[in-house]
């Protein structure tokens, strides 16, 4: 028997398989694009790392060299990147002897760009320039920040051609 007082009774019968379906779009474009903002964020939280470490390689090289005047006024320090790691002779630690401020420099040369390899693509420089009476000395941290295998060493603003990198004058 067909209730006539109240013709809107009736019509109520739950949700069709169009509006759930519409629903579920609506759910799944929206945790696209929470995957999407997780995904950068991360990006751009191991992008930061990079640079954090790659400042702090800096200092580390700059305390180390005013830690040893003596190296760095005979010029020890100054090292391009397309020179070889130095590499530390048997006995020349220099953790638990005492070393020349030549091999001091070497040991911490070494140790500094063992550090700097562990950056993706990491390698870095320290120039020394002469203007006047003042001598400066610049420290360059390179590493490859997309992962995409370039070597430019201009610090252009291009990632897809030069790596990226931070210079510390001394």
């Amino acid at each position: 028997m067909l209730n006539t007082s109240n013709p809107t009774i009736n019509n109520q019968a739950g949700f069709t398989l169009m509006e759930v379906l519409i629903a579920l779009l609506i759910l799944s474009i929206g945790l696209l694009g929470l995957a999407s903002l997780q995904t950068n964020g991360l990006r751009s939280n191991q992008m930061a790392s990079m640079r954090t470490i790659s400042t702090q390689l800096a200092n580390d090289i700059a305390d180390r060299m005013r830690a040893n005047p003596t190296g760095v006024d005979a010029q020890n320090y100054v090292i391009a990147t397309s020179d070889a790691d130095p590499v530390i002779p048997a006995g020349e630690a220099c953790e638990g002897t005492t070393c020349t401020s030549a091999q001091m420099a070497t040991y911490d040369l070494a140790q500094w760009r063992g550090a700097v390899r562990a950056l993706p693509g990491g390698t870095s420089a320290i120039a020394r320039t002469v203007t006047g009476t003042v001598v400066t000395h610049t420290v360059t941290v390179f590493w490859d920040e997309y992962r995409k295998g370039i070597s430019g060493t201009n610090c252009g603003p291009d990632p897809t051609v030069d790596l990226r990198c931070i210079s510390l004058t001394l």
